[in-house]
């Protein structure tokens, strides 16, 4: 079937770009504010050349950080609230018989088939406890990208014990491509072009993808009652890790999530963007407007798109019809990487595919908030080497002013008055409080919510440990950052350089971090570490115990990636209530359902029982998932 263009709303448009312009105004302002007071400082004593070019470093960065800081404020508001009038609210659809049919589908590349078995038999058994006519709207469609024979055997018997199980042959399908091009973007093409005619709306979801019934039906009944919404994301929580790496992520990700989720809705509304699963797609607009072209050139650069949901977003609002989050519905999880080296080879395939996207910002006719959401994209991974040049330019200053000798008589100036250098120590410290208070207040704010709600709260392990839990994951997000730093700036630069990743099986489950493996990834974060230090501590000793929270995370990063990659480390915690989610302390049916002896989902063992850390089995060198979101 057809879909027709919807009209546009000038009342919406005018609210979008109230709240628009609010925002940006508030976003540079802030980095305006802050890079006037360094601007302050520095003048003080002469501005020159290399200062300039740390001020210029100084204000693109603030910007990045300023506006995640306006988007919590504007999530907290929303929270407290209790919603958005301009929003979608779930509640408004409850009821409401579905007309037409969706499909679920779920593309899948090598992954381990028991593990996507579990997840789906939650799914699918979800939904069927939803009443009678709306469980009936929905297919579910197992799309195999699969290059091992071994691994589609196993995932065709899967296929045919769940078709057994549920009695539902006409209901559920597999079908196995031969011919894997484009990866995933391709797969969902290849269904939409054989199948989507049979369908108003997809739901795509990810290997590691569960969702409940309930999240399900409001998906397509709020399709079916706005047609203007091409794409509708729900927001994923983020599930099923015992490792403390992962439990570190999820604790942030649950804390932060929601109210960041309901902060980019409320100024993004009908313009937001598409995560590639977990979401409701349209498929005849999708079908007509989000075909993917082919980038000139050869890869990394070139070639075929891999992050495709951005562009695949950008070319529905082209197309005339919205693109919608909906934060506010629960019954969406995902899975995290359980290490750091997982972790960072994910991020390696997602640093080339939203670099493309710099190719992509130049297409005609594309919305201004989409072409805002590319480069978000693309500032997101090249932040790590501005935050490293800056660095080391404060580095190179700082040892430049301790080696020069104050010259209390300028010359060819006459003075019977020396000339003192000056500290700014007012402006610094403000500087200083701003910087902090523009990290850490959205961290603050999300826990406040939680706080303020006593169910929830009480999930978290009360307000003890929930601010406890909070400053665990301050501390270690802080050290592990710096070696992020080095693995984002060392993919940019490769991706720059040319080189291109592989498409490789995904790795799932809590995998263990050897030393070796650590080392063998991890040592020129160590040794860059110990060279940085040595200089700064004989070169610029003051500015080196400014520079300590980066030192120790570089020097301690092979510890810390094997120390958080044990589950056994994670259990520990959640033995002591820290780090606890209400997905921990109180799981849904759904997640129950979906655990398989490969996940080491919930619930969590008895009291005194904390298993030893699994061996490590190698794995994969590129992980692949879903970001996130904030």
């Amino acid at each position: 079937m057809d879909a027709v263009r919807p009209a546009v709303d000038t009342r919406a448009c005018w609210r979008g770009r109230l709240r628009r312009a609010a925002f940006f105004g508030l976003t540079f302002l802030t980095a305006a504010g802050a890079a006037a007071l360094l601007l302050d400082v520095l003048e003080a004593n002469g501005v020159t050349g290399i200062e300039l070019c740390g001020l210029a470093l100084f204000f693109t960065l603030f910007t990045w950080i300023a506006g995640a800081f306006w988007t919590a404020i504007a999530g907290f508001g929303v929270r407290l609230a209790g919603g958005d009038p301009a929003g979608i609210d779930p509640a408004e659809v409850a009821g409401r018989p579905l007309q037409a049919r969706t499909a679920i589908v779920m593309p899948i590349y090598n992954e381990d088939p028991e593990r996507v078995g579990a997840g789906l038999e939650a799914t699918w058994s979800a939904l069927e406890a939803e009443p009678e006519p709306e469980q009936g709207a929905f297919d579910l469609f197992i799309l195999s990208d699969t290059s091992e024979p071994g691994i589609a055997a196993e995932e065709e018997a899967m296929w045919q014990a769940l078709v057994a199980r549920h009695r539902a042959a006409e209901r559920i399908f597999y079908r196995r491509r031969r011919d894997r091009s484009e990866r995933k973007a391709g797969n969902i093409l290849d269904f939409v072009r054989r199948w989507g005619a049979n369908y108003e709306c997809m739901v795509v979801l990810d290997a590691d993808s569960i969702m409940s019934g309930h999240a399900l039906v409001t998906l397509a009944r709020v399709m079916e009652a706005h047609p203007e919404i091409g794409i509708l994301q729900s927001q994923p929580l983020a599930v099923g890790r015992e490792s403390l790496f992962g439990r570190l992520l999820q604790f942030g990700a649950r804390l932060q999530s929601p109210m960041l989720a309901s902060g980019l809705a409320y100024w993004q509304l009908g313009e937001s963007n598409y995560f590639g699963h977990n979401a409701i797609v349209r498929i005849a607009p999708f079908a007509r407007c989000c075909v993917l072209p082919r980038l000139s050139g050869k890869p990394p650069l070139g070639g075929e798109i891999l992050s495709h949901d951005f562009v695949e977003a950008a070319f529905m609002r082209r197309g005339g019809f919205e693109v919608r989050q909906l934060p506010e519905l629960p019954g969406s999880w995902e899975e995290v990487p359980a290490n750091v080296i997982d972790y960072a080879a994910r991020d390696r395939r997602w640093t080339q595919g939203n670099l493309q996207h710099s190719r992509v910002l130049t297409f005609p006719a594309l919305h201004p908030l989409s072409r805002v959401h590319l480069l978000t994209g693309i500032v997101s991974y090249v932040s790590s080497p501005l935050w490293l040049a800056l660095l080391l330019l404060s580095s190179l200053l700082s040892a430049i002013e301790a080696a020069k000798k104050p010259q209390y008589f300028l010359p060819g100036f006459r003075s019977l008055f020396p000339h003192w250098p000056q500290m700014r120590g007012g402006e610094i410290a403000l500087l200083l409080g701003l910087t902090l208070a523009i990290l850490l207040l959205p961290k603050i704010l999300g826990a406040v919510l939680v706080i303020r709600d006593r169910q929830l709260r009480g999930e978290f392990g009360g307000t003890a440990r929930l601010l406890l839990s909070l400053l665990v994951e301050q501390l270690f997000s802080m050290l592990l950052a710096p070696s992020m730093m080095l693995f984002h700036s060392a993919f940019v630069v490769q991706t720059l350089a040319g080189k291109a990743v592989s498409w490789n099986a995904q790795v799932r489950g809590d995998r263990g971090v050897t030393v070796r493996e650590a080392f063998r990834r991890q040592k020129w974060h160590l040794i860059l570490g110990l060279v940085w230090g040595a200089l700064m501590l004989r070169l610029a000793p003051q500015f080196f115990w400014w520079l300590t929270p980066v030192l120790a995370g570089l020097l301690c990063s092979v510890w810390l990636t094997v120390w958080t990659s044990r589950r056994s480390a994670g259990l520990l915690l959640r033995r002591w209530k820290l780090l606890l989610t209400p997905e921990e302390s109180a799981p849904p049916r759904e997640l129950r359902a979906g655990a398989c002896p490969t996940t080491h989902l919930l619930p969590p063992p008895p009291a005194g029982s904390v298993p030893a850390a699994p061996v490590a089995s190698g794995g994969a060198d590129y992980y692949a998932a879903q970001r996130k979101s904030g």
